[in-house]
């Protein structure tokens, strides 16, 4: 990457039964509420499967459950107010700034809650990339070609990832 590079970052992490925040424990019970509903239509009355992967395997049209799942996070990320509070810059002050997010089911089971678990992405707005700076990325909410940069730094970690790059 270029010194002023154009970078978007995602985040992921995944949320299932033994979640101890009380914003996940919130999630993971409404989507798994949701599935409930959902997963009827497209679930076989003479060939009933009981896992997501299964209902998958015998159904291609039940990938439309992410996002029908995904729309029982929404007023909780709405809660967030586009801050990803699991991330904080280098000071602990400012978090992942996001715009937009995306929620996968990784498995679940319409028998048994304790296997329900999804998996959520957060991303971030365009970002100016500035460089790396002892592990962690030198960022900048300003994307215009100016030379003058607020900036905020935030350590490189698992589950975070440059999903997008403007050279």
């Amino acid at each position: 990457m270029n010194y002023k590079s154009k970078i978007r970052l995602a985040y992921r992490f995944e949320i299932e039964q033994s979640a101890t925040l009380t914003w996940d424990k919130y999630v993971f019970e409404d989507t798994y509420q949701e599935y409930l509903l959902q997963h009827q239509q497209f679930n076989s009355k003479e060939n009933p499967k009981k896992t997501f992967r299964e209902l998958l395997a015998e159904n291609e049209k039940a990938s439309q459950l992410h996002y029908l799942v995904g729309i029982a996070a929404n007023n909780y990320v709405q809660q967030l107010k586009g801050n990803c509070y699991r991330v904080a810059d280098a000071l602990g002050k400012n978090f992942f700034p996001f715009i937009n997010y995306q929620l996968d089911i990784i498995n679940t089971d319409i028998t048994d809650i304790s296997k329900h678990k999804i998996g959520i992405t957060f991303y971030s707005p365009l970002l100016t990339y500035l460089g790396m700076v002892d592990n962690h990325f030198l960022l900048s909410k300003t994307t215009d070609d100016g030379n003058e940069f607020e900036t905020f730094m935030i350590a490189a970690q698992p589950h975070l990832s440059v999903c997008y790059l403007k050279e």
